[in-house]
C-alpha cells in the first residue's frame, strides 16, 4: 500500500491507544486493529490484515502484540517494532502496575465485580464481531466453510488444541488450494 510513512511517535501513539481502550485481550482487539491499520491509517490491505492475523495466531505471544510489531516492522522496520511493541504493551504495564496494589480491595468490591462482569459481556460480542467480519471474507468456498466447522467442532466441542487444529488446518488448506493457485 502506498501511504506516508508514520513517525516512530505515530507508531507509538497509535498502538498505544489500541492497547489504552481495549479490554479482553488479543481477540476483542482485533477489530480496533483492522479498524486502525487498514481503515484509519491505511497501513495495510485488508487481505494484509487477514495475513496477519492468521500469522499472529500461531506464533508466540498475544496476538496484539504480534500484529504491532509486524506493522511497526513492515513501517520503520526495527525501530518501529520497538516503537509500536512498546505502545501496545505500555498501557496494560502501567494499569496492571497501577491496581496491583489495590487488588484485593477491588476483587471484593460489588461495583467493581458487577462491572466486570458487564465487560466481559462486551469482549464476548467484539470477538463475535471480529470472527463474523473476518469470516465474511476468509470463508467463502463450500471447503472453506467445511475447513471452518471441522475446525471449530475440533476446538469447541471436541477440545483439540488450537495448535494442532490451525496446523491441521494450514496442511489442508495446501492440500486443497495448491492446484488451484498454481
Amino acid at each position: 500500500m502506498d501511504c506516508p510513512k508514520p513517525s516512530l511517535f505515530e507508531l507509538f501513539w497509535s498502538t498505544f491507544c489500541i492497547g489504552a481502550v481495549t479490554f479482553g485481550g488479543g481477540y476483542a482487539m482485533i477489530p480496533v486493529l483492522e479498524q486502525t491499520f487498514v481503515s484509519k491509517k491505511g497501513w495495510l490491505s485488508e487481505e494484509e490484515m487477514m495475513d496477519l492475523l492468521a500469522i499472529a495466531e500461531m506464533t508466540p505471544g498475544p496476538i496484539a502484540i504480534n500484529a504491532s510489531t509486524y506493522v511497526g516492522t513492515k513501517m520503520a522496520g526495527l525501530p518501529g517494532a520497538v516503537s509500536a511493541t512498546l505502545g501496545m504493551v505500555m498501557p496494560s504495564f502501567l494499569i496492571i502496575a497501577l491496581i496491583s496494589g489495590f487488588y484485593l480491595e477491588f476483587k471484593s468490591n460489588p461495583t467493581v465485580a458487577a462491572a466486570l462482569l458487564g465487560i466481559r459481556a462486551g469482549v464476548t460480542a467484539l470477538v463475535v464481531s471480529a470472527a463474523l467480519k473476518l469470516g465474511k471474507k476468509a470463508v467463502r468456498r463450500p471447503a472453506d466453510w467445511a475447513l471452518c466447522l471441522l475446525a471449530f467442532a475440533a476446538v469447541g466441542f471436541f477440545g483439540l488444541s488450537a495448535i494442532l487444529v490451525i496446523v491441521a488446518a494450514g496442511f489442508c488448506g495446501y492440500v486443497l488450494y495448491r492446484k488451484r493457485e498454481g
